[in-house]
């Protein structure tokens, strides 16, 4: 849970015994500690000054515009006009492998945009879809997706694994999902987590974008309030973007054999259901999958990821993507909570991207080549 001290009109309540993430105003700090040392509430101050963390990650940014494509850093975060440029330049560079098009356009009208990544060697092949930056604050999932086209780019030639996987297989990347919102953290509120759009009978932007889907909608984990954070929306696929990837999921069900999402922050690997507690079908096969994937992520830094259904390894969550996704026929549908467990949150460091990228990237193969063993 996370609380924001500068927002009075937010309403929240917290439970007892469960740890709580607070942003504090620095004129309400002084005041803020006594209170909770007269209370015997245990605190730990994570990061002392929020706003010089938020700066440090948003103020290169008229020095990284001025660097080449050929050149691009993957180790630092970028906005959404250099990953759409990022884009376009693989598009003309790459066209072997990489293929962009648009499957719409948000609610104030940005294209989104996918990357179709693959060796074009027969007419049909199985397909991978994997998407970031469903929510607008995590911002280590869109460079994940980046770090995965770099990686696959430049180990095709080299890497057996990957050569077998861009031969067997397309992968549709998303690297960023919720466009207008992931805009909005960079040029207004950096924590902003839904779509924009707008509400006539409220003052409040924005739909959780992963709680809009036509899988037990507005159910339990969701709320029907236009201000809260997990808002799911007037009715499902309300919102254009999840209207829109929805729209081509549906229409390539017959292909895409895997649903990979990436979110912050847990560290855990999740996989169905969301909305209740109940063993999926074919759950020996994504366990195993699940469980090899850990162990792959674990073998680069020692990173423990914890694994298994969402409702009981994270919480109760209805109308997500994952959900829908398993329910549409995509036999292994994950979530990644990235890095790190709470510390940095939202905030993760950029010299926090390689080594979560790098284990990350050994987790997607090992599930992507469990796939192709075609485990049922």
């Amino acid at each position: 849970l996370q609380v924001d001290l500068w927002q009075p009109s937010s309403t929240f309540h917290i439970v007892e015994g469960t740890v709580t993430d607070v942003r504090v105003p620095q004129n309400t700090s002084r005041s803020l500690l006594p209170f909770l040392q007269q209370a015997n509430i245990q605190y730990t101050i994570l990061i002392s000054d929020l706003q010089k963390a938020i700066e440090n990650q948003t103020g290169l940014k008229s020095y990284r515009n001025r660097r080449s494509l050929p050149g691009y850093n993957y180790e630092v975060y970028h906005s959404l006009e250099e990953i759409q440029d990022w884009m376009h330049h693989l598009n003309k560079t790459h066209s072997d492998l990489v293929h962009m098009f648009s499957v719409g356009k948000s609610y104030e009208g940005r294209p989104l945009f996918v990357l179709k990544l693959g060796k074009r060697a027969r007419p049909y092949k199985k397909a991978v879809w994997i998407d970031c930056g469903i929510h607008a604050r995590e911002w280590i999932g869109p460079a994940f997706c980046q770090w995965f086209v770099k990686e696959a780019l430049q180990t095709y030639q080299t890497d057996p694994a990957m050569r077998r996987m861009l031969t067997q297989l397309y992968f549709y990347i998303m690297p960023v999902f919720n466009v207008d919102g992931y805009h909005f953290s960079w040029t207004n509120d950096r924590f902003w987590r839904k779509t924009r759009s707008k509400n006539s009978r409220f003052p409040c932007h924005g739909v959780d974008a992963n709680r809009n889907w036509k899988v037990k909608w507005c159910d339990e984990g969701a709320s029907f309030h236009p201000c809260d954070d997990t808002y799911c929306g007037p009715y499902p696929e309300s919102e254009p973007e999840v209207k829109a990837v929805a729209h081509f999921l549906r229409k390539h069900r017959k292909q895409i054999k895997a649903y990979l999402s990436f979110h912050a922050y847990a560290q855990m690997l999740l996989y169905p259901y969301s909305y209740k507690y109940e063993t999926i079908p074919n759950f020996s096969c994504v366990e195993s999958a699940a469980y090899n994937a850990v162990n792959a992520l674990q073998s680069a830094y020692g990173v423990r990821y914890r694994y298994g259904p969402a409702s009981s390894t994270l919480y109760v969550s209805s109308g997500s993507s994952m959900d829908w996704a398993y329910k549409n026929g995509i036999p292994y549908a994950f979530a990644f909570e990235l890095r790190d467990t709470g510390h940095f949150g939202f905030l993760l460091p950029e010299t926090l991207i390689k080594p979560t990228c790098t284990e990350t990237m050994l987790a997607v193969k090992n599930i992507t080549l469990h796939l192709l063993k075609k485990c049922h």
